[in-house]
């Protein structure tokens, strides 16, 4: 794989209302973070000043649990924008205790017109915005 870059980070101690019956973080949970940590980067990358007339929702989601997190962990999330084009942009999200992978992500977002809220291409400046030209 290519080595991403404008990767933001951002980090977490694990709570105990995220953990299931087996006292590891919930897959929920995952899903939850996954989208707020793409939140978060995206609020980065606009300096809390997207474009009014966008909004973004999530058409997909592929996740690789590889090891459990449980309470008092610290963990770290990295993601990075990756392909881009059309009306879509994948994110790439990863999850990390220490050193150790614990979770994969590619969510797929689409790019919709706020007023009419259908799919519309990402613009020149939107993409810009996604590769890390503030």
């Amino acid at each position: 794989m290519q080595s991403p870059r404008n990767i933001f980070t951002y980090q977490h101690t694990v709570t105990e209302d995220e953990l299931d019956t087996l006292h590891h973080v919930n897959n929920v949970v995952y899903v939850q973070w996954i989208q707020d940590v793409s939140i978060k980067h995206w609020q980065d990358l606009t300096n809390n000043k997207p474009d009014p007339n966008y909004v973004w929702v999530v058409t997909r989601h592929e996740i690789d649990y590889k090891k459990d997190a449980i309470l008092g962990d610290k963990i770290t999330f990295k993601t990075w924008v990756g392909e881009t084009k059309g009306v879509r942009s994948i994110r790439h999200v990863e999850i990390y205790r220490e050193h150790v992978l614990l979770v994969r992500a590619q969510t797929v977002w689409c790019m919709l017109d706020v007023k009419t809220l259908r799919p519309t291409r990402i613009t020149e400046s939107v993409l810009k915005v996604l590769q890390g030209h503030k």
